[in-house]
């Protein structure tokens, strides 16, 4: 997700099926405390949360 991949790119590139990326991508969503919101793009939300707890940002 961090390198702009779609959810098709990663189940290509991890050997899943989309559905399966789709249900671990919302488990992501969801430990990181991201609703679904309009004013925010969860893909980026998420990156950005996770580069702050790794202390990159």
């Amino acid at each position: 997700m961090a390198q702009g991949r779609t959810n098709g790119g990663m189940s290509r590139h991890l050997h899943l099926s989309e559905s399966a990326i789709e249900k671990h991508i919302n488990a992501i969503f969801t430990k990181l405390g991201l609703t679904e919101e309009t004013t925010i793009h969860r893909r980026v939300a998420a990156v950005v949360t996770f580069l702050e707890q790794m202390g990159r940002m």
